[in-house]
């Protein structure tokens, strides 16, 4: 029997449909056994200095997963924003070649180095799309927190960098097709919605918006959504009004029409006093708020 592919997902309420209709692409384009487990609201605390604190709900969650998996197996962390094309087994079945991780590999050819598994001297760690070996990391997300308490690393050193790792603990493999940023074509095998202020759901104007619109649309007619699920999170404020206009007309608007089409749209939004992400953003106004007085208190601590 083949080993069940483990899609954990990182999400919070307000894209928790968005999983839904994720997981639908995957299954769609599979014929393997997958599991799709959204990871939302997770009883993660938060590090004492506000600096260090989730930009999202759930920036730490991708950390919890082996645990989660019971330490056993291997599996893949995805975000919510994103939607799969072509067969996960391709993804699944990339070797670690003795690394723990495997994070998307580098593009330009001219910064590769030799020293790791394709990565150059210096980068930015891409692990919005990860394979984890659950078997051989030992993560304990309070074990993770208490190091950013301690000071041994900071919020930038574990996402950026993933200094919980040694350098040949991860593989740089996942290649760009499979976390493909804002990029479609027809090579794609993934693609990722990373401009929050574009994403499909909450905005008109992303130029790719098409494609997850196309994949509601197969699901409202396979019967694995209705109607109703997304009138109830346009009602929640999670998706923008005019979504219910483009999954029944945008696909029969001739390009000349598109402008104005794309305007009465925005138009509808505007009306209905629509705000994509809007706990997102509140949320990240309270964050700013913490660490702007947390750093006021530390500048009237008396130098020892």
């Amino acid at each position: 029997m083949s080993e069940k592919v483990r899609v954990f997902v990182g999400t919070d309420r307000s894209q928790l449909l968005a999983v839904k209709i994720l997981e639908h692409s995957i299954k769609r384009n599979t014929t393997l056994d997958v599991e799709v487990i959204p990871m939302q609201d997770l009883p993660i605390r938060q590090p004492q200095d506000p600096r260090n604190s989730q930009r999202t709900g759930f920036s730490f969650s991708r950390f919890c997963i082996p645990k989660l998996a019971g330490y056993r197996g291997k599996a893949i962390y995805l975000d919510a924003d994103m939607l799969v094309f072509k067969d996960i087994e391709s993804l699944w079945n990339i070797p670690f070649d003795g690394a723990k991780v495997i994070i998307q590999e580098n593009i330009p050819a001219d910064k590769q180095t030799t020293d790791k598994i394709g990565a150059p001297q210096e980068r930015v760690k891409q692990c919005s799309v990860m394979i984890l070996d659950c078997d051989r990391l030992e993560w304990d997300i309070d074990q993770i927190i208490d190091g950013l308490d301690r000071g041994q690393y900071d919020y930038d050193d574990l996402m950026k960098n993933l200094c919980i790792l040694k350098e040949s603990e991860i593989k740089y493999g996942v290649p760009f097709k499979w976390n493909s940023l804002e990029y479609y074509d027809r090579e794609t095998c993934l693609i990722h919605y990373t401009d929050m202020y574009t994403q499909p759901w909450i905005s008109t104007e992303n130029k790719n918006g098409y494609l997850w619109i196309n994949e509601v649309r197969r699901m409202l007619k396979d019967g694995s959504l209705t109607m109703a699920d997304v009138e109830k999170e346009i009602g929640l404020s999670y998706f923008r009004p005019s979504l219910i206009r483009d999954i029944k007309y945008l696909h029969l608007i001739p390009d000349f029409g598109q402008k104005t089409y794309q305007n009465a749209n925005k138009n509808l939004d505007k009306q209905k006093k629509f705000v994509g992400h809007k706990e997102v953003y509140a949320n990240k106004r309270r964050r700013m708020q913490a660490i702007a007085d947390y750093e006021r208190s530390l500048a009237n601590i008396p130098q020892v």
